[in-house]
């Protein structure tokens, strides 16, 4: 009766890379009033990673680790479908590259920044008791969303890489859903903009980000009792940072592919699984990421 839901994106390096990254399949999906989700999620990332080519640094590379804990909650706004989501990741790994000549390796492991969404439908998907959705069919489905990044995550302004990225981050965004009946096919697709508070002290420096504008495009095909896949892709532009003032060669031009697949388990338990890597990539890391998410339902008279 209630297909595993979306939650929110599980970002799996703390900074700019990781947020334009995000593919997540249904996030404009209805689901009844009152319904929780608990999740318990990991993410490997591994992949190269490019710079500014004027800095002195070749032949970089990471692999990062995340382990989370999220928790996500279907309410009633206006009579229209909406949702509250938050995730706390925990990251680890490491990053090594050429320096000035100079190998050199280096370790990270702390608590990254805290994410949450809120998202409501505003066409197509109004609040729905339990019994009442379970008769609900999907067509067309119409939503808007704000995700934010606070700077909760583990900093020390003296290192150039860090965990936490000491400011917020902010993503208004559209999305639209369609089902169509007949195939079991549903398409979504959704257009935003990550917007970046000052760093204002990143070894004694301002570090400044422009927008970096992006669009997500997924097609699922529901195989029946709440199983189904996806092949997700997204294209994201922007992103040219500046240290007090000074422009850096750093514009992202980027785009990834992938897939999610969705396995319920019981009535309310499901595991998502994940995979993606870069399509094209300018600046920014070019990862091959695979993520796992448990997730656990409850309220709502289940």
């Amino acid at each position: 009766m209630i297909r595993p839901l979306p939650v929110l994106a599980l970002f799996l390096i703390a900074g700019v890379t990781a947020l334009a990254q995000q593919l997540e399949p249904r996030a404009y999906s209805a689901s009844p009033v009152g319904i929780n989700i608990g999740i318990l999620a990991y993410g490997y990332s591994a992949g190269d990673l490019n710079f500014d080519p004027s800095l002195p640094i070749d032949n970089a590379s990471a692999k990062i680790s995340n382990a989370a804990i999220g928790y996500f909650r279907s309410i009633n706004v206006a009579g229209r479908s909406a949702n509250v989501s938050v995730a706390m990741p925990y990251t680890f790994g490491d990053i090594q590259g050429d320096y000035m000549g100079v190998f050199t390796p280096i370790y990270r492991s702390g608590v990254s920044d805290i994410g949450a969404r809120f998202a409501i439908n505003l066409y197509g998907a109004r609040a729905m008791k339990l019994k009442e959705f379970a008769s609900y069919k999907q067509r067309t489905n119409v939503g808007v969303s704000v995700s934010s990044i606070m700077p909760t995550g583990q900093y020390d302004p003296n290192k150039l890489i860090n965990i936490g990225s000491n400011r917020w981050a902010v993503k208004p965004e559209i999305g639209v859903s369609h089902a169509f009946r007949k195939t079991k096919l549903i398409l979504d697709a959704y257009a935003g903009a990550w917007l970046y508070t000052t760093n204002s002290n990143l070894q004694g420096r301002r570090r400044s980000q422009a927008p970096i504008v992006g669009a997500q495009f997924h097609l699922s095909y529901d195989f029946g009792r709440r199983l189904w896949a996806a092949f997700d892709a997204n294209l994201f532009r922007g992103g040219r940072t500046a240290i007090n003032g000074s422009l850096r060669n750093d514009l992202q031009s980027n785009s990834r592919i992938g897939g999610t697949v969705s396995l319920p388990l019981t009535r309310r338990q499901s595991v998502k699984v994940a995979y993606a890597r870069g399509a094209y990539t300018t600046i920014g890391g070019n990862f091959q990421t695979i993520s796992f998410a448990y997730q656990y339902l409850w309220g709502a008279g289940l």
